[in-house]
């Protein structure tokens, strides 16, 4: 099958659907949204795993434009999330345009007819206009390949590719990593396993989570007058926003919160030998920071050990340690999150001139223009792209940050007929070299440990040096004198 868009759009999570709600509002209806599976949700849609939820608060975590007053906890769970996008979906009738179990497997711009052809795995092809890449950076599932692996016997899954038909109960369970979606699984099936061996590279820094249901009262109030949830949303904001003083302006802000932390621990770690090993020797904020209730009781049931050794061989039915401690188990579960710098590196997309993406990033470095635009690379923008996520706030808002911007550039073209719009290399390089400079200075760089938001040479990649509004302030406007505008033969 071939089909020719306008707008062809890549996933249907936060991201994609967001993009597809804006095309419609504009009135722009020729438009394709393209999505691997068989349902829509992204990240919503594949991490299922027990005890899965959102660590923004749920008021912060929807589209400023969709409010959810249905919100059943302070902080929402995968399933309604998921449910969430659903609705969204179904009201704004994005279900037409969404094609279904169909997966790119590459992009390239076409140098004479100044669109992008785009391939996918189920040998469809696509061309368009403009190309929008909602994919996101959780979604690929980091999978560790530790020694003799291919020997083992048992069950072994990433928390992202949750196996719902194993049965865990009294099974001897091996969890590796202690991550986000860790934290989280861990309480919910430790009561129900034989054995538990928590296999823990860097303890992280947890803050309590101020988690509760929100009444039917409440849920009334937002329904009858909106304009109350819209306030509460308002105040969240502003306080998530004030902790990006501590991540990108000064560090030291956050010892504060690291008390904070270290009281939380005590008062649920009685066992000092426990709390040497999950204290941090790091800066808060340099590795994510997580919110858990209930991982560090789980650590003293008596069926789980929290191992601090690293593992160095996997055998037939065990797992042994650096200690040269041997585990047996049943079954791993994988808790070590997913590819998210080096998720570019599986992009099959050639720019003019045939130019690699992937490769041009590898070999020089990922820059972005606001981590929307590439030059080189015409009509294609990027949702939640490099140096764009979050530590202290929630995605959306910058998602619709960059949904609006790229809705301007659209329109940058339409109102010049032009047939491609290529951000200049000089205003790509001074945006970059820019915000290097301020990330250098942010805990994710001075804290003192290594994470997923450094790249191979250290460089962060992945996060926004600081305050959202500024984000949106200076995405507001799209600057034309940014951009190439090249007219159509």
């Amino acid at each position: 099958m071939h089909r020719e868009t306008k707008v062809l759009v890549i996933g249907t999570g936060f991201s994609g659907l967001g993009m597809a709600i804006e095309l419609k509002r504009r009135g722009e209806h020729d438009f394709v949204v393209l999505e691997k599976a068989s349902d829509l949700g992204g990240t919503w849609r594949d991490n299922s795993y027990p005890g899965c939820a959102c660590d923004v608060p749920s008021h912060m975590y929807s589209f400023s434009f969709e409010l959810n007053p249905r919100w059943s906890r302070m902080f929402a769970e995968q399933g309604e999330i998921w449910d969430y996008l659903q609705g969204v979906a179904d009201k704004y009738r994005l279900r037409p345009h969404i094609h279904f179990n169909t997966k790119v497997s590459g992009a390239q711009w076409d140098d004479e007819t100044k669109r992008w052809e785009v391939t996918t795995e189920q040998g469809d092809t696509y061309t368009a206009q403009a190309l929008v890449a909602g994919v996101g950076a959780l979604h690929i599932p980091n999978v560790p390949e530790l020694p003799g692996i291919e020997n083992f016997s048992g069950k072994a899954f990433h928390s992202a590719q949750w196996d719902h038909d194993y049965d865990l109960t009294g099974k001897r369970v091996a969890v590796v990593g202690t991550g986000a979606s860790a934290i989280q699984f861990v309480p919910k099936i430790a009561g129900k396993v034989g054995s538990m061996k928590i296999f823990q590279r860097t303890p992280p820094w947890i803050m309590p989570k101020a988690d509760r249901e929100i009444t039917h009262r409440e849920q009334k109030l937002f329904r009858a007058l909106p304009f109350t949830q819209r306030l509460y949303r308002d105040f969240v904001y502003w306080v998530r926003e004030s902790s990006a003083l501590g991540f990108a302006i000064n560090p030291k802000i956050m010892q504060f919160a690291q008390g904070i932390a270290l009281k939380h621990m005590k008062k649920q770690v009685p066992d000092p030998e426990l709390r040497r090993k999950l204290k941090p020797d790091y800066t808060m904020g340099c590795k994510r920071v997580l919110i858990s209730n209930d991982y560090y009781p789980a650590l003293g049931y008596p069926n789980v050990d929290l191992v601090t050794d690293k593992i160095s061989e996997v055998r037939e039915n065990s797992v042994v340690d650096a200690a040269g401690v041997e585990h047996e188990v049943d079954v791993i579960i994988y808790g070590t999150g997913f590819h998210v710098v080096d998720s570019f590196d599986y992009l099959d997309i050639q720019g003019k001139g045939g130019v690699d993406l992937a490769k041009q990033w590898r070999e020089k470095g990922i820059e972005t223009y606001y981590g929307i635009t590439v030059s080189g690379f015409p009509n294609l923008f990027f949702l939640l792209g490099p140096n764009t996520g979050l530590g202290h706030n929630s995605v959306v808002f910058m998602i619709e940050s960059q949904i609006r911007y790229i809705s301007q550039c659209l329109q940058l073209l339409e109102k010049h007929r032009a047939a491609e719009l290529d951000v200049r290399l000089e205003a790509q390089q001074e945006f970059n070299e820019e915000i290097q400079r301020k990330l250098t200075k942010g805990v994710w760089t001075q804290g003192g440990c290594k994470s997923w938001y450094l790249d191979a040479q250290g460089v962060n990649r992945t996060v926004w040096p600081g305050f959202t509004w500024r984000y949106w302030m200076r995405t507001k406007r799209v600057r034309a004198e940014d951009y190439v505008l090249t007219a159509a033969r």
